[in-house]
């Protein structure tokens, strides 16, 4: 039977050709991912564990954040400090240490933009530790920073910007601006800078002061020769603060490690997954080329059986070639995955990700991963073709040149598919959000088996469409509807896909939409003033705001945290007199004009936790200084995502701040938003690199925008499960033409020419693409109201919107992909010699 198995493999590698791409694809897909992750780990541990070189035991501070301003909790009194660090370098054992600080620093390139984004530029201290030198940099040009007027860059964030030594650079650290010379470049293994981010790094003084810190974060204490850090530990700890705690280089390398891990592990599931939706739909494709292998060698397969082969001898032999394609599949897609893995890694670093160099990682778990998903998943998808092949009794299977699937078969597929349909349409009525969500799935699933079944209905409605095209638009309904199984998996391939891209761009573009509105409703201001990465903004910022002519009004947002009534809650101070003309709150009951000192504004589900409404007293306890206030309610708003909470005048809240700071400043023009207005808001802050001023459309357009970027990542990753359905539609119709030779060559007999002969295959590639297409639209608008109907509770402007634009442009694409798919079909059905043809059984 192997030999057997073989021969047919030789002898059909031309039908087997596209299963082969399909399995290879989605092997690929797999195999780049878990061989770009491992490289990608590998080499993020490497680099990042030489940032640990001079750390052999680890002072840090367990008292809530070290100085900071972003700290919560009552001032304390420092530990970290250079007397401390002093007595650690001189030990017994030690060798030398140095003390670190770092936090948030806005670097602005040539242009007055942002370098890193929001949350890429960290800024840190030089400590002149032993020898002068600081461990940490290895200085290639220039030398380390000496004065508040200097400062240094990593080596990439220099060549990025352009920057060289002795060029002045603007910086913020906490609102205003500050300039100060490049005074060196550095190469680094700091792990942010590893990973792609901006350091900019100042001396220890000035580091300590334009960050905010009255103590290291840490202090790192090297071993002497022939010190373990075990023992070093020891005599650490017998210095070590009560509130700080020690821990070794190797336990910080491991922690590192631990980190990484999780993170690559994250980002390999979530390809993973969209590998795994490739591979499904390669199923469909393997399956129908199975079936259709079969069926047209039923005369062969019962003269084997009349010949003494049993039942389990076809059908073993049917997954001996499923086993020799997944196979070849599988090692070409491992080696095609190599190079996704390559070619990915240097996209990534063009898009300027910077990516850890290292060496190509390819463990024996991934390659045995390629080998089992190749042959396995074309084996089950050939069992249930292979199954059927031996169930065709002999007799009969010598009397038909291409067996056709029984009636009954399509009865009980069909009442399968139904059931399932139902049972997921039942877990649609659960409350619970897990279960709603299967039963989306579950209905999926039933409409992939009920397919057949609906194949006939379209296909019959395209009729009208298909009429101008003459005999045709007529063959290629027929054909279509000549094999509903056939066509169903066809169909079926692309509908997966476009299912899951119409649901995702139902979702996005209701979220963006909602978006919009919560903006528009919540914010009369024409402006919110911020630090790019959300920490809090000096309240100087908000005086500057004031002096600007152009400014009617501003009101700051300053953020706390407490319990009202024993129930935490945000608390944020604002100006009394200005904030309800800046603020749109739904008040369902009070006012919230003139706040006085005293009162606050709670929002409906606090007061329906604590059963408070207008005029009622609640006792409110700050986080800062642990004191406890009364506070009468002014009024009950109704919440959104965007603002909830306590809102009290600053006079209430200042008082219990550790250190007053704004979370924003919110800006009312005279004249409203304008370029002007903007310009005028920019200028008064200095050009600040970390300040962002945004109107509402900004700020809508931002998360619009992080949505499409994420959905456009999204499509991306669905792009190998399209790809492999256009494999299908081109599969399906390259071996239906040869099953249909002679079929093809009567009618050219009969006259029907090879440009009427193109067109009809092309017409049958388009009417399953659109029928695959139509189906996936209808689903995933379907999954798409689901889904909403789960956001919405949480997301209260959230209504569902049909994105008509991107819903025609899906419809335009399968149609092209039909026209696409069936070029060499249609050719090589067009070249048929008619006499050889009709010879052909």
């Amino acid at each position: 039977m192997f030999r057997t198995a073989l021969r047919n493999v030789l002898a059909h590698k031309a039908r087997l050709l596209m299963t082969v791409l399909a399995v290879m694809l989605g092997v690929a897909f797999v195999s780049g991912t878990l061989v770009f992750t491992d490289t990608f780990g590998s080499a993020y541990k490497n680099k990042s564990a030489k940032s640990f070189d001079h750390v052999s035991v680890a002072i840090t501070s367990e008292s809530g954040y070290p100085g900071g301003e972003e700290g919560r909790g009552a001032k304390q009194k420092p530990e970290l400090t250079d007397a401390l660090l002093k007595k650690a370098g001189t030990l017994p054992g030690a060798d030398s240490a140095i003390g670190t600080v770092s936090g948030f620093t806005a670097l602005a390139d040539k242009d007055g933009k942002l370098v890193g984004g929001e949350w890429g530029t960290t800024g840190s201290n030089y400590y002149p530790g032993k020898g002068g030198k600081d461990p940490r940099y290895d200085f290639t040009e220039g030398a380390a920073p000496k004065s508040a007027g200097q400062l240094a860059l990593d080596s990439r964030t220099a060549s990025r910007t352009g920057y060289r030594v002795g060029d002045t650079v603007r910086y913020s650290t906490d609102g205003p601006v500050r300039t100060a010379k490049v005074s060196g470049v550095f190469d680094t293994d700091d792990g942010n800078v590893v990973a792609g981010g901006s350091l900019v790094v100042f001396d220890n003084r000035t580091a300590l002061k334009a960050l905010n810190k009255n103590q290291y974060d840490e202090i790192d204490v090297k071993a002497a020769a022939g010190t373990s850090e075990s023992a070093l530990q020891s005599a650490v700890e017998k210095i070590t603060p009560k509130d700080s705690s020690t821990r070794t280089g190797g336990e910080l390398k491991s922690q590192q490690d631990e980190m990484i891990e999780t993170q690559t592990k994250s980002m390999s599931q979530v390809l993973l997954i969209f590998a795994g939706i490739a591979l499904f739909v390669g199923i469909f494709i393997i399956a129908n080329t199975f079936t259709m292998l079969v069926a047209q060698r039923t005369k062969e397969l019962a003269l084997m059986r009349a010949v003494g082969a049993s039942r389990r001898q076809v059908t073993r032999s049917v997954l001996i070639e499923a086993f020799l394609v997944g196979l070849v599949a599988a090692v070409t897609g491992f080696a095609l995955g190599i190079g996704v893995a390559v070619g990915l890694e240097s996209l990534m670093n063009s898009a300027g990700a910077s990516l850890p160099d290292g060496p190509l990682v390819i463990g024996p778990t991934t390659i045995l991963a390629a080998l089992l998903i190749g042959v396995v998943v074309t084996m089950l998808a050939a069992w249930l073709p292979g199954r059927r092949a031996a169930r065709i009794p002999p007799v009969a299977a010598m009397n038909s040149v291409h067996a056709t699937p029984t009636v009954r078969g399509l009865v009980v597929r069909n009442t399968i598919g139904a059931l399932v349909v139902a049972l997921g349409a039942v877990m649609l009525f659960v409350k619970d959000n897990y279960v709603k969500s299967g039963g989306a799935g579950v209905m999926l699933v039933g409409v992939i088996v009920l397919t057949p079944l609906l194949s006939r209905p379209f296909i019959a409605a395209s009729a009208p469409l298909l009429k101008p095209f003459g005999v045709p638009g007529k063959l290629a309904r027929l054909n279509s509807v000549r094999n509903p199984r056939r066509t169903a998996s066809t169909a079926a391939a692309l509908m997966i896909g476009l299912t899951l891209i119409t649901a995702m761009t139902v979702v996005a573009t209701s979220m963006g939409s909602a978006i919009n509105k919560m903006a528009a409703g919540s914010m009369k201001a024409d402006y919110s003033v911020s630090m790019a990465n959300f920490r809090p903004l000096t309240p100087e910022v908000r005086e500057k705001l004031d002096k600007i002519p152009e400014v009617e009004a501003t009101t700051p947002l300053r953020e706390a945290y407490g319990e009202a009534d024993e129930s935490y809650t945000s608390v944020y101070g604002v100006d009394p007199k200005t904030f309800a003309g800046l603020v749109g709150l739904d008040v369902t009951g009070g006012s919230m004009d003139g706040l006085k000192s005293g009162e606050a504004l709670i929002d409906d589900e606090l007061a329906k936790d604590r059963g408070l409404k207008a005029g009622d007293t609640f006792p409110l306890k700050f986080d800062d200084d642990g004191k406890t206030v009364k506070i009468k309610v002014a009024g009950v708003y109704e919440h959104n995502e965007m603002l909830s909470g306590v809102f009290a005048p600053t006079s209430v809240v200042d008082p219990h701040l550790t250190k007053v700071v704004d979370k924003q400043v919110l800006v009312k023009m005279k004249g409203g938003a304008s370029d002007k207005a903007e310009d005028a808001i920019v200028k008064a802050l200095g050009e600040n690199p970390a300040i962002t001023v945004q109107d509402k459309a900004a700020i809508s357009n931002a998360v619009a925008g992080a949505i499409n970027m994420l959905l456009n990542m999204l499509y991306g990753l669905l792009a190998m499960a399209v790809l492999i359905a256009v494999l299908g539609v081109i599969n399906t119709l390259a071996m239906s033409v040869f099953e249909r030779k002679h079929e093809i060559g009567m009618l050219r007999a009969i006259g029907l020419d090879r440009a009427k002969v193109k067109q009809m295959v092309r017409l049958e590639a388009v009417i399953i693409s659109l029928f695959g297409a139509v189906l996936g639209i209808g689903l995933g608008l379907f999954m798409g109201w689901v889904a909403g109907g789960t956001i919405s509770r949480s997301v209260s402007t959230y209504t569902m919107e049909i994105p008509l634009g991107r819903i025609v442009v899906f419809l335009g694409i399968a149609a092209l992909v039909g026209v696409l798919a069936a070029m060499w079909p249609a050719r090589s059905a067009a070249k048929l010699n008619p006499l050889m043809a009709i010879k052909a059984e």
